[in-house]
């Protein structure tokens, strides 16, 4: 199982993510944000409160909104560690 090591809310509802295994990819959470359970992080003051949690998650806790590493893993695209 993958795990983060680190997470970075970027610019345009994008989050960069550092797994386990040493591999850094970026996701781009936008798509999510049509989704009812995903809007109130579409206002980028909130998108920029995320943080990990143990490493299985990120979450806005304020909002009881997550995800997991895994699924950060499946929607993200690798990135060459200096191209962010």
């Amino acid at each position: 199982m993958k795990t983060l090591t680190n997470i970075k809310p970027l610019s345009n509802f994008r989050v960069e993510c550092m797994f386990s295994n040493g591999v850094k990819k970026v996701a781009d959470l936008k798509p999510l944000l049509e989704k009812e359970a995903f809007r109130p992080i579409a206002d980028p003051h909130v998108f920029a409160s995320a943080i990990t949690n143990k490493g299985y998650f990120i979450e806005w806790k304020d909002f009881d909104i997550d995800l997991s590493a895994e699924t950060l893993w499946h929607i993200s695209t690798k990135v060459a560690l200096d191209e962010t």
